[in-house]
């Protein structure tokens, strides 16, 4: 038995007589392929569609609110926006943005000809597509936590567990991939940052999505029958509204950081040490996993109160809110100490590495603001700042995301993504991000409600100002977005990427072609240390570091 399934791709080509059929036949070969990199680009091109979709009910949603007491949309239509909101963010966007890129990377960083389990992998594809398609249909017709149709919100339910259990199975084959198909010589101590960060990610997934998926069992069953142990569909988000927030969203950041590091070391020209430290930055962004796996969107403390009752809140805020943080401050400093000058160094910054890092600062700002959040004496919990922190976590990581995907658009796309025309995309991407989120926290701290908190604030015109704010901060960064597939369109077409491996670059994907085959490598690569390819430099020594 192999954990690699052989690839329907090398033995199923386009074939017909018209351009129409040899059209279908390529659209049906890139549907059911097997080839890890084709299922992460359908990965990346769903989260991207879904991003874009999202950021349009945002902006309608923030059009409202700067509107003030009239109603620019349908009243009626108000809580459903809400949920396409909220669950868009994460579940249209964030998650398959970050499987797409992991799916489609991994197996290249392990120097494998394929991931372990690809089918299952192209399973969770269609099983998250085809719950977002149904979510997308129940809101449509009154289904949501606010819905009046019966049938629509059992639909929108069992939407969301399709949607569980697809991540759940692309989890299971990225992390079986981790432990499974790397390059001889290619220990786990020696396997590239970016992908034991996604095992820490996958294995984090595995722990969480089960979890969400037996609550959404019990909350279907309770809606389709009684409707009295967890309060119908109002009682949706109750439930399981934890996954749509922090700190069960920080775990899919963890892979951004990882990528960050594997960057900043071809960035500053030298090999990655401290790599025991930054896996314990992952283990502590990982933390987040165990405050889904509880079923707890919030771990609050309040400082003003009796000193035992003070230990007793702050011990799980501290252990579930502060040391995420304190993970993402560690990574990076790691990348710090990887950024300082030595002698005769020069620094070769890139477009990737630029968007990583403006991702993972928006990240961390996200992660600040959830240890805020849990501070009872500041009254942020129902306000807007709990929509200001999502929208730091989920933007830094799409941002993030973008940078895996200029970095390695020569063995993904057969194209470049220069410094040149990225630079300016992450200044904008970074720029709207953080105005956006920064907007709706100030407005949480002069007592906005929260459109999460039941959908009624929509009459705050005294703080209309910091709805207009995130509400540009938001267009930028859809501009952002679409400057940003605009390049990976154009590089796409270029094919302008060369097959020698570029300066500095450590890692075995880059011992491939540009884009790289079916299967990878011709030659599966002899790994000798962390840094393989710096290997093959004759000025360079191998190093377990």
């Amino acid at each position: 038995m192999t954990t690699i399934d052989t690839s329907p791709d090398a033995v199923a080509t386009p074939s017909g007589d018209s351009a129409i059929e040899r059209s279908l036949g390529a659209i049906a070969n890139t549907l059911t392929s097997a080839d890890h990199k084709v299922i992460g680009r359908l990965f990346v091109a769903g989260g991207v569609l879904g991003l874009l979709a999202t950021l349009v009910v945002t902006v309608l949603l923030d059009l409202e609110r700067v509107d003030g007491d009239g109603f620019l949309l349908d009243e009626g239509a108000i809580a459903q926006l809400i949920d396409a909101q909220r669950i868009g963010l994460v579940f249209a966007a964030a998650l398959p943005l970050v499987l797409g890129l992991a799916i489609a990377a991994v197996p290249l960083q392990l120097g494998a000809r394929s991931m372990a389990f690809p089918r299952l992998a192209a399973a969770g594809l269609w099983l998250w597509f085809g719950g977002l398609v149904l979510n997308i249909v129940s809101l449509a017709n009154n289904g949501g936590t606010l819905g009046g149709d019966a049938d629509m919100v059992d639909l929108f339910i069992a939407s969301l567990a399709l949607m569980a259990l697809g991540a759940a199975a692309a989890a299971g084959a990225l992390a079986t991939s981790v432990f499974t198909t790397r390059a001889p010589g290619m220990t786990l101590k020696r396997a590239p940052l970016f992908s034991q960060s996604v095992l820490v990610f996958a294995g984090s997934l595995i722990l969480v999505m089960p979890v969400l998926f037996g609550t959404l069992v019990y909350l279907f069953i309770d809606h389709r029958y009684s409707r009295e142990a967890f309060g119908g569909n109002v009682g949706t988000l109750e439930w399981a509204g934890w996954i749509l927030t922090q700190p069960a969203t920080l775990l899919l950041t963890i892979p951004v950081f990882g990528l960050l590091l594997d960057q900043a070391a071809v960035v500053f020209g030298k090999r990655t040490g401290m790599r025991g430290l930054a896996l314990t930055g992952f283990g502590l962004i990982g933390i987040s996993a165990l405050a889904a796996v509880t079923q707890r969107g919030l771990f609050d403390v309040t400082f003003d109160q009796d000193g035992a009752d003070v230990v007793q809140e702050l011990i799980p805020y501290l252990f579930f809110n502060v040391l995420p943080l304190l993970g993402g401050v560690v990574v990076l400093a790691v990348m710090a100490v990887l950024a300082k000058p030595q002698k005769g160094g020069t620094a070769r910054p890139t477009g990737g590495f630029l968007l990583t890092l403006f991702g993972a600062l928006i990240i961390l700002l996200g992660m600040v603001g959830n240890a805020l959040y849990g501070i009872t004496d500041l009254e942020l919990i129902g306000t807007a700042f709990e929509e200001g922190t999502t929208t730091a976590v989920v933007y830094g990581l799409v941002i993030g995301v973008f940078g895996g995907l200029a970095y390695w658009a020569p063995k993904l796309s057969g194209g470049t993504i220069g410094i040149g025309k990225s630079a300016p995309d992450a200044l904008l991407a970074a720029a709207g991000a953080a105005v956006a989120a920064i907007a709706l926290m100030v407005a949480g701290f002069l007592d906005q409600p929260s459109l999460y908190a039941g959908g009624a604030s929509f009459d705050d015109s005294d703080l209309s100002i910091w709805n207009i704010i995130s509400l540009v901060g938001t267009a930028l960064f859809a501009v952002a977005v679409l400057g940003f597939v605009a390049l990976v369109v154009g590089a796409r077409r270029s094919h302008d990427a060369d097959d020698e491996p570029p300066a500095g670059v450590q890692t075995v994907e880059w011992l491939t072609s540009s884009p790289a085959p079916d299967d990878n490598f011709a030659t599966v690569p002899v790994v000798h240390s962390a840094e393989p390819v710096l290997d093959l430099q004759p000025t360079t020594t191998g190093s377990d570091a």
